[in-house]
């Protein structure tokens, strides 16, 4: 019996100390528009969004570790193009919580609310008025719509 209890012993101190351990979660520095109780991982999913509704990486708002350049430091102000990202996630929050959800909807209807990709659509500026471009087609590589009259 003795023999038994020190061998269950032996192998259970054994399983545990091969166990990976926990990793303690990132902490999160200089937020200032997403939601104090974000995770690590809710605002990493949002900048995957921003990435692909502007068609950038992160080095277009974030800006170079001072150590390693090959780094970004997330944390810093030091490129400008930061603030002004802050600033269009404060517009549209703010849009989507006074326009877009004063639209009356039935509860099993899906409310398309305002993105960065409302108006980026995949570019590092928005399209319209504020550089004067037209927006691109509407699928990639689709065929020019009929001229008038000579639909289907």
């Amino acid at each position: 019996m003795l023999i038994v209890t020190v061998l269950s012993c032996l192998t259970a101190v054994t399983i545990l100390s091969f166990r990976p351990d926990q990793q303690e979660p990132k902490k999160l520095k200089n937020i200032k528009v997403f939601p104090a109780e974000f995770t690590y991982q809710q605002v990493d999913h949002a900048m995957d969004e921003f990435k692909a509704d502007l068609g950038v990486k992160c080095g277009y708002c974030h800006a170079p570790s001072k150590d390693n350049p090959r780094k970004m430091d997330m944390a810093s102000d030091a490129n400008p193009k930061k603030d002004i990202a802050r600033d269009m996630m404060r517009m549209t929050m703010e849009m989507n919580k006074k326009y877009i959800a004063a639209i009356p909807h039935a509860d099993t209807t899906k409310v398309q609310l305002i993105t960065c990709n409302t108006c980026h659509r995949g570019a590092g500026k928005p399209f319209g008025k504020v550089n004067n471009t037209p927006p691109p087609p509407p699928f990639e590589g689709a065929p020019p719509p009929p001229p008038p009259g000579q639909g289907k």
